[in-house]
């Protein structure tokens, strides 16, 4: 399967952070003719080994599963959904949204709702509606008729939203923080299943990482690697009301290679190393630092006795938000560069 079906498959799947089982059972299913061996640890990251000799250095790649989301929170009497948010969402674009509302007996299909403009005071139509005062309308007539149709407290909320295409290397779609980085390790490995690395590689798709990285902190614990390499996306800055100071980051133009951020310091060796790569192959990429978030590497760097970690991510527009676009020529670059550059992996070791 090519880079754009595996991202379909993965961006159309239900994987509200806490709740990646299905997205799971298709990375299983997608890395399987890659690999060696396939793990799930007791957190539900999956680990995809490829193996190479003993004593050959570890590295991990990681990619987490989870997308931003809601949950149930309760029902009112009237048979409404109040929910909270799963990662972090701007309240701005949750109104009038279409939702999926996944229960034990099916998915429920609703729609964020809020008090309507023409009723509201002139007040109240200049200030931001916070998701506490949102509810989610599944057609109930009452608490009662919501419980039977199944809704309950803890219920995963995802958007409603399809991939598309939009011309030869533009897509939208949900959650493509980060189903787009999960395809990219996919085609990273395939790349990689006829070549003779000098490398172990444990490839992982990890859990709960909107809610603070929690995946990829136990399952480095357990690979120990010796070098850790983070498949994400991060903002492009190419839209009106965006600075250069804020981001350089363009869709289009290559994957971004971070080289500082909330939560890491690239190692030195790791950025070089990939730098390089990137020169030596001709692909095209780009440096980032100063972004407020972070990624899997900068939990992974953290493991132990410590991991020499770096990040290699697609610019994409509209994160966190039902839905986003990238660049799949961007993505297919990035697995060029990781590929390549866990071949010169065991030079550093």
């Amino acid at each position: 399967m090519t880079l754009n079906e595996n991202l379909e498959i993965l961006s159309n799947a239900k994987g509200v952070t806490g709740s990646e089982e299905e997205v799971r059972k298709l990375m299983i299913n997608l890395m399987k003719p890659y690999v060696d061996e396939i793990l799930v640890d007791k957190l539900e990251n999956v680990i995809a080994i490829k193996k190479s000799r003993k004593t050959a250095p570890k590295v991990m790649l990681a990619a987490h599963m989870d997308e931003i989301g809601l949950m149930v929170k309760n029902i009112t009497k009237e048979g409404f959904i109040k929910f909270t948010k799963m990662g972090g969402i701007d309240d701005r674009i949750l109104q009038a949204q279409k939702v999926i509302v996944h229960t034990r007996k099916g998915p429920l299909p609703g729609i964020v709702g809020s008090k309507p403009p023409h009723i509201q005071k002139e007040e109240e139509r200049k200030k931001i509606i916070t998701f506490d005062e949102l509810f989610i309308d599944i057609g109930a007539e009452n608490r009662e008729d919501a419980t039977k149709m199944g809704a309950a407290i803890g219920d995963p909320i995802s958007f409603d939203i399809k991939y598309q295409q939009i011309n030869q290397n533009t897509v939208t779609g949900k959650a493509f923080d980060d189903r787009a980085g999960c395809a990219v390790m996919i085609e990273t490995l395939k790349k990689l299943e006829k070549t003779e690395t000098d490398c172990t590689i444990c490839a992982v798709g990890t859990v709960q990482e909107e809610v603070g990285l929690r995946g990829a902190a136990t399952a480095a614990f357990g690979i120990d690697p010796d070098i850790g390499i983070a498949l994400d996306v991060t903002v492009a800055g190419d839209v009106p009301g965006v600075k250069e100071f804020d981001t350089t980051v363009k869709m289009g133009k290559g994957p971004a290679l971070t080289v500082s951020d909330s939560g890491l310091i690239t190692h030195p060796k790791v950025l070089r190393l990939l730098i390089d790569t990137a020169k030596e192959q001709k692909i095209p990429y780009q440096l980032e630092t100063g972004l407020l978030g972070s990624t899997d590497a900068a939990r992974i760097s953290l493991t132990r006795q410590g991991v020499p970690s770096g990040t290699i991510s697609i610019g994409t527009r509209y994160i966190h938000s039902p839905v986003s676009m990238a660049s799949l020529e961007d993505m297919e670059n990035a697995s060029k560069l990781a590929a390549a550059a866990i071949q010169k992996i065991p030079k550093l070791f």
